[in-house]
């Protein structure tokens, strides 16, 4: 079964099967009507200036806004990956649903799109209207503080394909920038500083390897006290993805090239904002690498290498910036409770460079 969701009320869709056969089969007609009526709300309150469409349609609609010159529609989809596991098992579904909306914030800020319209996409065992209510809140809550509709969405049950009690969720956003405003990487050069942002934890990378040590190699439950952080393992775990759009956008003139931190850490994402002919030299002790990592390291018995390459080692965010522009970036950053450190900068060559 699908459950399709536009901005202002949902209708879903089912096969004419009776609804005594569908359930035999897995799917739940009562239960999908019940996780209907819990989202509708929530879709309605996404709800900007820009959105327009009729309730209900099998697509929703976003005007471009006017006071972007020779605007350029930028894109992207993603997922939270095995942070899903993380949350089905603690049953706390009410952040990963945000998690999966600022992750695709960054994704487009690093070229300075701005967020106008987001879709998701929940697949399902089998509905659970509470918890699936719950991902949406989430997700909702994401669009809402970057006044940016959801308009639109399905839920899909899939008894044959999922396990039950976990689910997928993925998502589609859509963000615009002026043209000549759009960020390439063509304007770094050397001499350029790196302005690395803290991250909130693991974000939504990395939980293959973070799930084996925490739940494999050392026993632990969701409910588990580790004593290193002075919190639980579902706690450390599914702290929200940070969005870094209120940090950065207001100096987004002044900024030669973002990255976002995410699978491949700190040399395979950085590395993607580079020009040829330009690297990246990082200075490692410029920053307190959070307990957390230490402790995945120390604990999982993984290599330092590793660990830069899977996690984003508490950076989450880098802005590489003319050394005029360090204060300002700083300064803006510090007004959004984002701290920031100068982590290193753009040398002549290839790659980046952990020291």
């Amino acid at each position: 079964m699908d459950i399709r969701y536009s901005v202002l009320d949902i209708r879903y869709s089912v096969s004419h099967m009776p609804a005594d056969r569908y359930r035999e089969a897995g799917v739940d007609l009562d239960a999908g009507a019940r996780a209907t009526a819990k989202i509708a709300k929530l879709v309605a309150s996404t709800r900007t200036e820009l959105s327009r469409g009729i309730v209900g349609g099998f697509g929703g609609m976003v005007r471009v806004p006017e006071d972007v010159r020779d605007p350029i529609l930028v894109m992207s989809t993603d997922s939270v990956g095995t942070k899903v596991l993380v949350a089905a098992d603690a049953n706390r579904h009410d952040t990963i649903g945000e998690d999966l909306v600022n992750h695709c914030v960054n994704d487009i800020l690093v070229h300075a799109a701005r967020p106008i319209a987001f879709t998701d996409y929940i697949a399902v065992a089998s509905i659970d209207p509470d918890a699936v209510a719950a991902i949406v809140e989430g997700v909702a809550r994401g669009c809402r503080a970057h006044d940016m509709t959801l308009a639109g969405g399905e839920v899909a049950e899939m008894p044959n394909l999922y396990q039950a009690g976990h689910y997928d969720l993925a998502g589609n956003i859509l963000g615009v920038v002026s043209e000549g405003d759009a960020l390439h990487g063509d304007r770094v050069r050397p001499g350029d500083v790196l302005v690395g942002y803290a991250s909130t934890g693991l974000h939504t990378n990395g939980y293959s390897l973070a799930r084996r040590i925490v739940f494999d190699q050392l026993g632990l439950d969701m409910a588990s006290e580790i004593p290193e952080l002075g919190t639980s393992a579902a706690d450390a775990l599914l702290r929200v993805h940070r969005s870094y759009h209120a940090a950065v956008s207001s100096v987004l003139p002044r900024v030669h090239a973002l990255a976002h931190i995410t699978g491949g850490g700190l040399p395979g994402n950085l590395s993607r904002s580079l020009p040829d002919g330009c690297g990246a030299s990082i200075d490692t002790a410029t920053w307190q690498v959070p307990p957390l990592f230490t402790f995945l390291q120390e604990r999982g018995n993984v290599g330092r290498n590793e660990m830069f390459d899977v996690f984003n080692m508490g950076i989450g965010f880098v802005a590489i910036v003319p050394s005029a522009a360090v204060d300002d970036v700083q300064t803006a950053a510090q007004g959004a409770d984002v701290p920031t450190w100068v982590i290193g900068e753009v040398v002549r060559g290839q790659g980046v460079r952990l020291e």
